[in-house]
């Protein structure tokens, strides 16, 4: 009696089917899966495909259509612009979008939160802080129109972009925010604008208790019978001896002989406002209605600028 072991029969079938060629290879497989019963691959692998969403796919000149972003609905798109004046290019886009496109619901949002601090003379100062200093955030049902005159509007460096296309042809097409991530940036902007006044509030508390207005003091001397006391008020603020001083010139006089000297073609400096410690050549002055046209130099060009007499001031230099 003749034994084979299995590793043997195991090494002949392999060498059997390293012999057959792909084609047959593929039949034998095929004749083993419908061996089995009560199993039909081919059922299974038709199931799968009918299940299986078909991907449309698209032709690559209808990606390059910026008017097939409308199908989105209202979404939230970043736009890029110069911290230097991103609150006011973020209000002079919103009233250009109200104008040109009156019957559509536009948005523009940029978070800040007001910072509030009190001055050396008493008076309170509020100051906004901007929580994303190079962006500013639009809502609206994009198409192309809307896309091409954001583009072409002043102080707007343009979208946060995808690129599309093939290897032959490529575009940067305008990539919406997701509302989970907008949302985030509605709740950072609410807590921290909670901080900013929970800190001045504790900042008021805390000058309260160590500068109190008045202070007063107990002592005792030992010349005094027992169960005698002197008491004495201190003010932390006393009073200063008058010093008969020449009379100087208010604000106002000052602000009055500054517009005589102000003339179209004049340089000026602007004081205060988003335009801050901008020069620019002042174009038109109306010493009625208190307005004057300055012609600054903004992105490249020259850039008028409506503002108020006393924003502005003669430049020396």
């Amino acid at each position: 009696m003749r034994f084979v072991s299995v590793s043997a029969t195991a090494e002949s079938s392999v060498n059997e089917q390293s012999l057959l060629t792909a084609r047959e290879r593929r039949q034998l497989r095929n004749e083993k899966r419908e061996s089995k019963t009560g199993h039909n691959w081919k059922e299974e692998v038709e199931e799968m495909l009918i299940k299986k969403p078909k991907v449309k796919k698209i032709p690559w000149k209808e990606e390059f259509n910026l008017d097939r972003l409308a199908q989105l609905g209202p979404q939230w798109w970043i736009l890029r612009v110069p911290r230097s004046s991103a609150q006011y290019t973020s209000e002079r886009l919103a009233q250009l979008l109200e104008r040109k496109f009156p019957h559509m619901e536009i948005k523009v949002y940029y978070p800040v939160v007001n910072v509030t601090r009190k001055l050396k003379n008493g008076s309170y100062s509020v100051k906004p802080k901007a929580l994303f200093p190079s962006n500013v955030f639009l809502r609206c049902i994009m198409n192309k129109d809307i896309h091409d005159f954001v583009r072409e509007s002043a102080g707007i460096g343009g979208f946060v972009t995808t690129k599309v296309g093939n290897t032959k042809k490529q575009m940067n097409r305008p990539k919406p925010l997701p509302t989970d991530d907008m949302e985030e940036i509605f709740q950072r902007a609410k807590e921290e604008q909670e901080k900013a006044d929970e800190t001045f509030k504790e900042e008021q508390q805390r000058e309260e208790t160590i500068n109190p207005e008045k202070m007063n003091l107990v002592y005792t001397d030992s010349r005094l019978t027992p169960g005698e006391f002197t008491e004495s008020t201190i003010d932390p603020k006393p009073k200063r001896r008058s010093r008969k001083t020449s009379r100087l010139p208010t604000r106002d006089q000052l602000i009055r002989e500054q517009d005589k000297l102000l003339r179209p073609g004049s340089t000026v400096r602007v004081l205060s406002g988003s335009f801050a410690e901008f020069t620019g050549v002042l174009e038109k002055l109306d010493r009625k209605t208190e307005r004057a046209t300055v012609g600054l130099a903004l992105f490249g060009k020259q850039t008028l600028v409506d503002l108020d007499v006393n924003e502005i001031v003669l430049e020396t230099k």
